[in-house]
């Protein structure tokens, strides 16, 4: 099989005019499943500035998702309540700023998801390794952080101020 008839990536071939074995990509080409149209969803951007808003509902099951991925990925650096306390921290890493501060509570959930996604300062990028969908989702649990953090008694309903400690 090591010696059969076949173009070989990058090498010369006689039968194109131009020598090449690989043809040019046509401009304009696509790769399947990588069309990538939604703006919101894959920047996390409407015209061009930090979204406000999310691309999907928020439900519970879009909050547990979000948290087992925030576990993963984000809390070895960020802790467990987004304070900055992570393990790596505590090991020597540079700590990060905790979300629970104005800067932080009051960026658009776009510019969080811009974070996740392309890195900031010390911050690496997840592109690779978290998809969009699930950068969304860790976005609705870091405001859910926030929130359990920041809320006052007025915002808590009711019928569930009963279960204040």
């Amino acid at each position: 099989m090591h010696d059969q008839p076949k173009y070989t990536a990058y090498k010369p071939s006689d039968f194109f005019a131009d020598r090449r074995s690989a043809r040019p990509i046509v401009e304009g080409t696509i790769a399947q499943g990588q069309l990538n149209d939604d703006e919101l969803l894959y920047t996390g951007r409407v015209g061009g500035q930090p979204a406000t808003q999310f691309p999907f509902v928020i439900d519970d099951a879009v909050m547990r998702r979000g948290r087992e991925r925030y576990d993963i990925f984000c809390s070895p650096c960020h802790g467990l309540a987004g304070e900055g306390d992570g393990m790596v921290v505590q090991r020597g890493y540079r700590r990060p700023p905790s979300f629970h501060i104005d800067r932080l509570r009051q960026a658009p959930p776009g510019h969080l998801y811009d974070v996740i996604t392309n890195g900031f300062g010390a911050m690496p990028d997840y592109r690779a390794q978290v998809t969009p969908e699930d950068r969304w989702r860790i976005v609705a649990y870091m405001r859910a952080l926030q929130l359990s953090q920041n809320a006052t008694v007025a915002e808590i309903p009711p019928d569930a101020r009963g279960q204040l400690k």
